[in-house]
């Protein structure tokens, strides 16, 4: 079976023959769908972000028309937002028109920061990082800038004279787009 793929001006279409239709048993289908842009369903939340006080994290929408939107809050994200914002996509969407699949949620707790607004939400927390080269490095965030973040992390070492460890602090300097995956860490006491 041969399938054949094109976007054209925002519209999505697919060739797929149903059988063997070079033999004349059954004619090919093809298939048109309207595409949704990022602009649009940017257009009918802009209001509700506002008033909500959230950000996006991720806003995706496949050639298939679905749409996954990713919030986040400096407060938290609770059901009710999830639905506050699935209903203003979803209302104001045609479904005759644009057919489409929504799924609205906020950040998981367990994934990375995406945004620079997630790691002001985390200021002051302790977070682990995965590095480029698969190390891991964990530590409080003490500080966010505009091209990075600054990590405290404390470690015990043996100081001479001394028959205890000793903790001592260091600060480690990270830029955002050295690409490391950065997830709040998580303790269970």
């Amino acid at each position: 079976m041969i399938t054949n793929i094109f976007v054209v001006k925002r519209i999505f279409c697919t060739f797929a023959p149903q059988g063997d239709y070079r033999l004349g048993d059954n004619s090919p289908l093809f298939y048109c769908l309207k595409m949704l842009s990022k602009e649009k369903i940017l257009g009918l939340i802009e209001a509700l972000l506002t008033e909500k006080e959230v950000f996006i994290v991720s806003l995706e929408i496949s050639t298939a028309n679905k749409i996954r939107l990713i919030i986040d809050s400096f407060r938290g994200v609770t059901i009710d937002d999830c639905v506050a914002f699935s209903r203003a996509i979803e209302h104001n969407l045609d479904r005759e028109e644009e057919d489409f699949e929504l799924e609205v949620s906020s950040a998981g707790i367990s994934e990375p920061f995406q945004i620079r607004e997630q790691y002001l939400k985390n200021l002051g927390k302790d977070v682990e990082i995965q590095l480029t080269t698969g190390a891991k490095v964990s530590g409080k965030l003490v500080e966010v800038k505009e091209d990075g973040y600054i990590v405290e992390q404390i470690k015990k070492v043996t100081v001479e004279g001394k028959k205890k460890k000793q903790s001592i602090s260091e600060s480690l300097n990270f830029v955002f787009s050295e690409g490391h995956k950065v997830r709040l860490q998580l303790k269970f006491k």
